[in-house]
């Protein structure tokens, strides 16, 4: 195996190499500092794996799309970031590996013998245009809901749920009352759809998958959120849902 680490940090490089040389005797270990320099080397040596910081000086790793056409990505990436939680989940909907940072040694091999296993059966291209617009997204993580006294503006990861009730919708709020805002449910899940983490079971409810308590299989799929709610699945939806589950936690 051939592979690059793509890293302003010295000490990040040498620890990804030294445990990936450990575990791969037989590897070749690149390495750059900036993501110049790493595009150069992809393009010349063609590793089958870049281990590639998000954040580098200057410049988004997400950018390294942009240097490659269709015909020459036959690599897969796996990402180190120190991005926060929510970030996580653009990663997790776009199928895109990542690591966290400071950097865990089995969750490191894990992820390469992912990478491995998916090299040269991947839209990587594709792959990367996705997490780049959930990571857009993600900068604006407030929705604006018109109240009475003018507008409430509330974190995304503070609505556990919204209920459609008619042409207006009951949204519930974490640590407080819920909200009836006049706007049908379609306009909150269209303006929501842009987050990876909320999710629509039912035609009567959107959800936020971040306050799943539990899933039961009665007569059906209910979804038990972390306030007691109960949100039935619609049977249309039954498999999309479990897909969406299994992919996410």
């Amino acid at each position: 195996m051939k592979y690059i680490v793509v890293e302003d940090e010295p000490r990040a490089r040498n620890l990804i190499g030294n445990l990936i040389n450990e575990a791969y005797p037989e590897s070749t270990f690149l390495e750059a500092e900036n993501l110049e320099d790493g595009v150069r080397i992809i393009k010349k040596e063609r590793p089958q794996l870049v281990f590639l910081d998000i954040k580098l000086p200057g410049v988004s790793g997400l950018n390294i799309v942009k240097h490659f056409g269709n015909d020459e990505i036959d690599f897969e990436i796996i990402f180190t970031t120190a991005y926060n939680e929510f970030a996580i989940e653009a990663f997790k909907t776009s199928a895109i590996d990542f690591l966290l940072k400071p950097i865990d040694p089995v969750e490191l091999l894990n992820a390469t013998e992912r990478a491995l296993k998916n090299h040269e059966n991947t839209r990587l291209n594709d792959r990367l245009a996705q997490l780049e617009k959930n990571m857009i997204n993600l900068q604006f993580d407030k929705i604006a809901l018109e109240v009475p006294k003018g507008f409430l503006f509330v974190p995304y990861d503070e609505i556990i749920y919204l209920q459609a009730q008619g042409m207006y919708t009951d949204v519930f709020i974490k640590g407080r009352n819920k909200e009836n805002i006049c706007k049908p449910l379609g306009r909150f899940a269209e303006q929501l759809s842009k987050s990876p983490y909320f999710y629509k079971p039912h035609r009567s409810y959107l959800i936020n998958l971040k306050f799943i308590k539990e899933v039961r299989k009665t007569d059906g799929y209910y979804i038990v959120l972390e306030n007691g709610k109960l949100i039935p699945v619609s049977r249309e939806n039954k498999a999309e849902f479990l897909e969406i589950i299994e992919k996410l936690f």
